[in-house]
């Protein structure tokens, strides 16, 4: 794989890695609430998930899921469900006024660093775009004689590289505004907005034409 190839292909996930989707708002509702080190917990769950879609991609898993129209409604139904149980469960904390300032919280550490993986992890591996991101994405830089297993994995290091890059910048920026994320209103709003835009993202998932 030449410099030109990796240069390219870099510049596209930059693209869509930076361009707004439910892992942005996963961030931004895990960090004012839970701390720094969930907001990279989620994003080691984002680069699980793409190593996933990578593995799919490699054994011919992902063209399966796009030619079957059944596996991709099922697929597609169960990421939506997931993304608007996720938004539910935001606003219902939020109306119930439940959320506690971060230094009042028990410390439990292990088991949210544990559940922010998952929902990083299954906010990714449950959404049939990511897969098509990589069946559309990958012939375009790996043409036949070249799709072996180690470019494919090549190209997923470099997305999983620049999704760190961009998303932990952004865990950062909100860990400094930990005095404001520990204010109970403020809580209450971030709840509020990711709840509603992860409804939204779900209900466009499960409207999306295969």
């Amino acid at each position: 794989m030449d410099l030109t190839t990796i240069v390219s292909f870099s510049v596209m996930a930059s693209l869509l890695v930076a361009s707004p989707g439910p892992n942005g708002v996963l961030i931004a509702r895990t960090v004012p609430t839970s701390g720094k080190a969930a907001g990279f917990a989620n994003i080691m769950g984002f680069v699980a998930a793409f190593y996933l879609h990578g593995a799919l991609v490699v054994f011919g898993l992902s063209v399966l899921l796009v030619r079957s129209a059944e596996l991709f409604f099922a697929v597609k139904m169960v990421g939506a469900a997931y993304l608007c149980w996720i938004g539910f469960k935001s606003l219902r904390q939020a109306w119930r006024g439940n959320t506690l300032p971060v230094s009042a919280r028990p410390a439990r550490r292990r088991r949210t660093l544990f559940v922010a993986f998952g929902e990083g992890f299954l906010t990714n591996a449950l959404n049939p775009k990511v897969s098509m991101f990589y069946l559309a994405a990958f012939p375009q830089f790996l043409p036949p004689e070249m799709a072996t297993a180690a470019n494919t994995f090549t190209l997923v290091v470099i997305h999983s590289a620049i999704n760190f890059v961009w998303f932990a910048a952004m865990v950062v920026l909100f860990a400094r505004l930990a005095a404001a994320a520990r204010s109970g209103r403020f809580q209450r709003f971030i709840k509020a907005a990711t709840g509603a835009v992860f409804i939204g993202f779900g209900l466009k998932l499960a409207t999306m034409k295969a």
